[in-house]
């Protein structure tokens, strides 16, 4: 895509910042940019302080393997996947060269020229799952390296109470946890874990055009499945005894002093929970749960960690290399083994011991009805206030039509009043 597009679309992201202000000038690749011999080569890497370790350990062997072609200056530094947007936007001239950061951030990069379409373009698709190289894509052009696919949410449970049959539905596992006044544990003030009872049912959310407003018909009154019958559908979930909304650190909570039985998290939570119930611990897809007359398959989104190239580097054709050397089949590979981060590289998760790892698969075996994540800013906060009033029963004097109304009216507002 030409810079000219990518300027256009930053119009349309409605960008509050301005490339000059942002320290962002004319990126100029003439012959020094090219690979040369016995050339220095200096590059910055950031990523999570918990990767700090491994990337060192990678970037160590990319010099060794590239040794015979440039001598390399590599820092990596600790900066976190959910903050390295505003650094960079705020001076691009400063930041890495190659930096880590979550798919839901590459229409923001690639608008703002920080991001153009890699180097390595059909090896990267011919290597990574189908899911990851979507999370990439902006007109049918890549726009980064994936480096995970882990960024998921499942049912954990525990086979002291569950068999492999009771957890296939929610109303069977509800069902258990009262027999034994006992909870399931899920977060409803999330927009990101809400959308698992709306996505797989026929009900849209998604962005408009313009990559900003949302459009969503969480609140159809036609179609096979109305947006009523999901919401009354949680009314029924959050009556029961058995269940109870709350965040991830109650949820851990719960799991520790016995109160919470089996909950919808992600692998970050794996360590801990097997901790916990130790030979109990296990992981499946999320269940289906039942809408009217029909079992419905909860859906959930997909989340990747992605590596980006600078298109403002010194020595881009440099950092595209690093880039793809930190998310090859080999890397990916040591990323799990060491950190626990589920890889996106076809390869390295058909893996013994990815295959092994009872989180892990089970985010795969949930990947089959995930979506990736693409929405507007104003989805979050309506979709919390939608969640919790279900959860709480508190409809707000409304019926479950007009709350859904009113928040689907707040989800595709538009940001500018007119």
């Amino acid at each position: 895509m030409s810079k000219k597009i990518i300027r256009m679309m930053a119009l349309s992201l409605g960008l509050t910042m301005s490339l000059t202000a942002c320290g962002v000038t004319e990126q100029v690749n003439d012959d020094t940019n090219n690979l040369e011999d016995n050339s220095v080569v200096t590059l910055k890497v950031w990523g999570a302080e918990a990767d700090k370790a491994l990337l060192n350990q990678l970037v160590e062997g990319f010099k060794q393997e590239y040794s015979d072609e440039a001598s390399f200056d590599i820092i990596v530094e600790a900066v976190e996947e959910m903050e390295c947007k505003e650094i960079i936007l705020n001076n691009v001239n400063e930041a890495a060269d190659v930096f880590t950061f979550a798919d839901d951030q590459v229409m923001t990069f690639a608008a703002a020229g920080i991001l153009e379409p890699i180097e390595y373009q059909e090896e990267i698709i011919a290597e990574n799952i189908e899911g990851a190289i979507e999370a990439t894509t902006i007109y049918d052009e890549v726009y980064a390296y994936p480096l995970t696919a882990d960024n998921g949410y499942f049912m954990y449970y525990n086979k002291d109470y569950f068999t492999e049959e009771d957890v296939k539905s929610l109303d069977r596992m509800l069902e258990v946890a009262e027999k034994h006044n006992k909870k399931i544990s899920m977060d409803w003030s999330s927009g990101w874990y809400l959308y698992s009872f709306f996505g797989n049912t026929g009900l849209t959310l998604g962005l408009n055009d313009d990559y900003v407003t949302n459009y969503c018909t969480w609140n159809a009154t036609d179609g096979a499945i109305k947006g009523v019958d999901v919401a009354k559908a949680m009314s029924r979930i959050a009556a029961s005894k058995g269940f109870v909304s709350t965040p991830a650190d109650k949820f851990m909570e719960g799991v520790e002093d016995g109160s919470i039985i089996a909950g919808v998290d992600g692998v970050w939570s794996g360590i801990e929970l097997e901790n916990v119930w130790k030979d109990n611990y296990a992981a499946t897809k999320l269940p289906t749960y039942t809408v009217g007359d029909k079992q419905i398959q909860m859906s959930s989104y997909a989340g990747y960690k992605l590596l980006g190239v600078n298109a403002y580097s010194e020595h881009v054709e440099w950092a595209e290399k690093l880039a793809r050397y930190l998310s090859n089949e080999q890397s990916q590979t040591e990323r799990f083994k060491q950190r626990g981060q589920g890889p996106s590289n076809i390869n390295a998760s058909n893996s013994k011991e990815i295959n092994e790892s009872i989180a892990i698969s089970a985010l795969i075996e949930q990947s089959q009805f995930a979506s990736i994540q693409r929405v507007g800013q104003l989805y979050w906060s309506a979709a919390t206030e939608l969640g919790e009033s279900l959860a709480t029963g508190n409809l707000q004097g409304l019926t479950h039509q007009q709350l859904l109304d009113r928040i689907v009216k707040d989800i595709t507002a538009n940001l500018v009043a007119e």
